[in-house]
């Protein structure tokens, strides 16, 4: 690897902003500050009137995923490229077992096809089923892999869904390990009465997903999820927050001091349920994912927990699907594989739509893109900040710059794009990762290969510990006292 330098740029990060070249060698940074002298032989990247950034981190993206009797479009070449064009230089996938399948193998079946990402990734571990097995992996994945964080599905009954028990197992077991527990929550029960109650009223189409999917089942599910852990004691993280009801109970438990976080895909702050009742078939086919695009007035509400801090990531749950996989359900909505892509656009979909509108500042928009992922998938400084010795993952960003979105014109492996002619003011010019120029004024330059997998360690254990498990170790008060009820009842008639 040679020696880059970032030149007159205004440098972005979660915590301030100042004007200061960025030198990079051997793939990590090792001097910033003002006016830096320019190494012998190294490239030049001229960043004067733009901004550098950290590179954006995707927390959850679906490559090469099988899933509703297909295999998703985008693979982990295509798709890490895709996100260098937009901005993004790291992404965090899914490990996804079919029941009673060992999560060791499936580990190291995805492991096998992500070697050829063009940057780098991790990955989450979805638990599906339970038994000792399961137990023993999640351990060996925590102490030997770098997986900090285990998935669960409270949706897709007869498929990847887990019960109560799993969760509370599952969730047992990442408290031991200091492992923080995914959720992707919509309950399954309800989702799969209401898709059978729907079809039969004869309701085929598209426009019968949101229908089965209601926001309750997802605030339900959300608040047991956050209860479940509550009790048991370990650390949260919601995806894909769709809509006011989980989001109240995000609200709620953060205000009690409980560890949760939430993460907001950026098309649910930009896109409603509208989209399922375009006359064009495809159009809708291609917008059906979950949780579904809900009302506007959810998007507001989404815009307002990103801005006050009760949700702190943004991402895409990048999963495509292409017209031909999409027509599986042309005759039966809950037979259309659910996924949409978005892992090129995310990034400036929230700066013209946040920072533009005054909704986030510069350095809110490095915290939700990049740094809040890094810090709570522990991997921070290394990602998701510009200091010595972090990892050389950055982009030189115009904030003037635009382009219009297009199926025509993208880098995503998919026939659709679900911002089809939205104009955005905000791109990156250029593209660092691990020191080397990967994107250039509209070129990519990926190496199919060059990705790193990257290791997340587990959290210390006072981490996963909350009052409320100290509490249930702990005597209570009128115990730890002497005196209290049983000095009540001495003195009572």
């Amino acid at each position: 690897m040679g020696t880059l330098i970032i030149r007159g740029g205004t440098v972005v990060t979660a915590e301030n902003t100042e004007r200061a070249d960025v030198i990079c060698a051997d793939g990590q940074i090792v001097a910033v500050g003002p006016d830096l002298e320019i190494p012998t032989g190294a490239e030049v990247v001229d960043a004067g009137g733009a901004l550098v950034m950290p590179g954006g981190i995707d927390p959850h993206t679906h490559m090469e995923l099988p899933f509703m009797g297909t295999v998703a479009s985008e693979d982990f070449f295509t798709g890490t490229s895709a996100a260098a064009a937009g901005g993004t230089t790291m992404c965090i996938d899914f490990v996804i077992p079919a029941p009673q399948e060992p999560l060791m193998e499936a580990y190291k079946k995805w492991r096998g096809w992500a070697e050829k990402a063009a940057c780098d990734y991790s990955f989450h571990v979805a638990v599906t089923w339970w038994d000792q097995s399961v137990s023993d992996d999640m351990g060996t994945l925590s102490r030997d892999h770098g997986v900090n964080s285990f998935k669960h599905f409270m949706a897709y009954k007869n498929a990847i869904m887990c019960d109560d028990e799993t969760l509370v197992n599952s969730f047992t077991r990442a408290r031991e390990l200091g492992a923080l527990c995914t959720v992707h929550a919509e309950n399954g029960e309800l989702v799969y009465r209401l898709q059978q109650e729907i079809y039969d009223k004869g309701i085929h189409g598209p426009e019968g997903h949101p229908l089965s999917r209601p926001p309750e089942v997802e605030g339900e599910a959300a608040n047991r999820a956050i209860r479940i852990a509550e009790v048991l004691g370990v650390p949260l993280y919601l995806v894909h927050t769709s809509c006011i009801d989980a989001l109240e109970a995000v609200t709620r438990a953060r205000l009690e001091g409980q560890r949760v976080f939430a993460e907001v895909l950026a098309q649910h702050l930009v896109i409603d349920d509208s989209v399922y009742r375009d006359p064009d078939w495809r159009t809708a086919a291609h917008h059906v994912m979950s949780p579904p695009f809900r009302p506007k007035e959810h998007q507001a509400a989404l815009w307002q927990g990103l801005q006050a801090g009760m949700l702190q990531t943004t991402a895409t749950d990048h999963c495509c699907f292409c017209t031909p996989q999409k027509a599986a359900g042309k005759d039966d909505f809950r037979s259309i594989p659910n996924g949409t892509g978005g892992i090129e656009d995310r990034m400036s979909v929230i700066w013209h739509h946040g920072v533009r509108t005054g909704k986030l500042t510069p350095q809110e928009f490095v915290a939700v893109t990049s740094t809040n992922t890094a810090k709570i998938f522990n991997i921070h400084p290394r990602k998701g900040s510009i200091s010595v010795g972090a990892d050389a993952d950055l982009i030189v960003w115009d904030p003037e710059g635009s382009r219009t979105i297009s199926a025509e014109t993208h880098h995503q492996n998919i026939d659709f794009n679900i911002y089809e002619g939205m104009t955005v003011t905000g791109i990156p010019t250029v593209t660092v990762s691990q020191g080397q120029v990967v994107w250039k004024d509209g070129a990519l330059r990926t190496v199919r290969g060059a990705g790193r997998y990257i290791d997340r360690p587990c959290f210390a254990k006072y981490y996963a510990a909350t009052e409320r498990v100290r509490e249930l170790a702990e005597p209570s008060p009128v115990d730890r006292s002497g005196n209290g009820a049983d000095r009540e009842s001495e003195s009572s008639p």
